[in-house]
């Protein structure tokens, strides 16, 4: 393994507001605490929240390096790392932690999965974020079980087409939004029964999900696009359903009274 240099490239802000706040920077290498690894990024996952740190709707102590995934190889390993992890220098890793946006990230162990051999790198990274976060949608947030009729907005974003593969898998029915006409087939072939062309306004996604669940709404929504489509979500909902609203790709939610 090849000696560790003191400085590296990274990409931090040191205040929010929009991408002029990012600073491509020398900085230097993070020194990793006794429970964490060092890892050495081949690649680095963009997500939705790295924007929302930098905009602040997040809050984060600054200057912060960006980003919350990354993929690599570990070069140093902190001396309470537990030998169970069964961790080595030179193990292809992939991980969820802050400070990703750099050539090296400081990464609690606990955070840290070896990469199997069948699986490459850029592969392990593209999926582990956003794959998560579908499964704990269907796992979690509301248990999906066969039959089921499911609202996925954005269906051919990052976590909704994670969530159309894992919903055909389930044996669920797919309700998907998408924001044009030549998204339609790439929905279809992520595992989306049925396809709408979201046109906000227009009424057309709950006419469909009335239509296909003989009025009753559906069993839940996974709903990643927040402030423009939280109120349809829990029109297009059954009675004792589940609206999981976990993104704000149009914004935040804004406050509102439950009576």
């Amino acid at each position: 393994m090849a000696s560790i240099p003191s400085t590296m490239k990274g990409v931090q802000i040191e205040k929010t507001g929009g991408v002029e706040v990012l600073q491509y920077r020398d900085l230097p290498i993070p020194n990793p605490k006794d429970d964490e690894v060092l890892v050495k990024n081949e690649y680095i996952g963009v997500n939705y929240i790295d924007t929302y740190f930098r905009k602040g709707l997040y809050s984060n102590p600054l200057p912060m390096v960006l980003g919350r995934e990354g993929s690599g190889k570990i070069v140093s390993i902190g001396a309470n790392v537990p030998s169970s992890l069964n961790f080595s220098t030179g193990d292809s890793v992939v991980y969820s932690n802050p400070s990703a946006y750099a050539d090296y990230t400081a990464c609690s162990a606990d955070k840290v999965f070896k990469i199997p051999p069948a699986v490459s790198s850029a592969n392990a990274c593209a999926a582990f974020l956003q794959g998560l976060t579908a499964l704990t949608l269907v796992e979690e947030a509301y248990t999906v079980q066969k039959g089921d009729w499911i609202l996925v907005l954005a269906a051919t974003g990052g976590v909704g087409g994670w969530l159309c593969k894992i919903l055909k898998a389930k044996g669920a029915k797919t309700i998907g939004t998408v924001g044009s006409q030549e998204k339609v087939q790439i929905a279809k072939e992520q595992g989306a029964d049925v396809v709408v062309v979201d046109k906000n306004g227009e009424g057309e996604v709950l006419k469909v999900v009335k239509e296909y669940t003989n009025g009753e709404g559906v069993n839940a929504v996974f709903d990643g696009v927040g402030k423009d489509s939280f109120d349809r979500s829990l029109e297009c909902v059954a009675r004792k359903g589940t609206v999981a609203s976990f993104g704000n790709a149009s914004g935040p939610v804004e406050s509102f009274s439950i009576l």
